[in-house]
């Protein structure tokens, strides 16, 4: 089902966006490797499995296996299609446990695992902390190297709001692996965890060219609705001022 589902959706977004590709004879012919991707925008887990010859299989949101409708159906056969693993992010600690778990999974089966470190979506296009309890976790108990992965643009493909894509061409740099293998056995330490994540975000920065920002993004995206709540509530308190005037 694999090779069906990719050519069947990767062909027509091939010829449709013509995404570019450096860096391929990074990816190891055969054996287990980790690819850390900055995570731009929902269409990054369609571009960079269908630009590989090899299959990698990404965490996804359980979400996107059972959301109604079309879209819904399309999107849950796809990522089925090409091997996603659904994961209920409803317990944030439950959830990162079977991540880990699934990850080590796939890569103690010699093949390739996809995990965005920042955990969630830029909501800016900058680039935010690297969340250490996954992807490092992940790559010393296997010793699998890593290897950081750059989505160029595909932010501006399908901007929040947006129904329909803007056709342009994404790109994706992939980077020369990581070996983080003398810290094998050190998966909690939590000095270490952060010190390899933080080595990866400083690649995959190296690769985007993107502003680096030192919090989280789940931080972020908090203070971003809290702005725009209190500048909606500013609005009002002010209209309600002149209509009372």
């Amino acid at each position: 089902m694999y090779g069906t589902m990719k050519v069947a959706i990767g062909g027509p977004l091939k010829v449709a966006f013509r995404p570019w590709v450096e860096g391929l004879e990074n990816i190891p012919a055969e054996g287990p490797a980790i690819l850390a991707s900055n995570h731009l925008s929902f269409s990054d887990s369609f571009f960079l499995p269908t630009m590989l010859d090899r299959k990698v299989t990404f965490i996804a949101k359980a979400e996107y296996f059972t959301t109604p409708g079309l879209k819904g159906r399309l999107t849950a056969a796809f990522f089925k299609g090409v091997g996603q693993l659904p994961v209920d992010r409803s317990g944030a600690r439950g959830a990162g446990e079977a991540a880990i778990k699934s990850g080590i999974e796939v890569l103690e089966r010699g093949e390739l695992f996809g995990i965005y470190p920042e955990g969630t979506r830029s909501p800016d296009g900058r680039l935010y902390r690297g969340k250490p309890g996954g992807l490092a976790r992940v790559a010393l108990a296997t010793g699998a190297p890593v290897i950081p992965v750059a989505m160029i643009d595909t932010e501006k493909i399908q901007p929040p709001g947006k129904v329909m894509p803007k056709l342009m061409r994404p790109g994706i740099r992939i980077g020369k692996p990581l070996d983080f293998s003398r810290y094998h056995g050190m998966e909690h330490d939590r000095f270490v965890l952060r010190a390899v994540t933080d080595e990866v975000m400083y690649e995959i920065m190296k690769l985007s060219g993107q502003e680096y920002v030192d919090i989280y993004a789940t931080a972020a995206k908090r203070q971003i609705a809290e702005a725009a709540k209190a500048a909606k509530e500013a609005g009002k308190a002010e209209k309600a001022e002149k209509t009372g005037a």
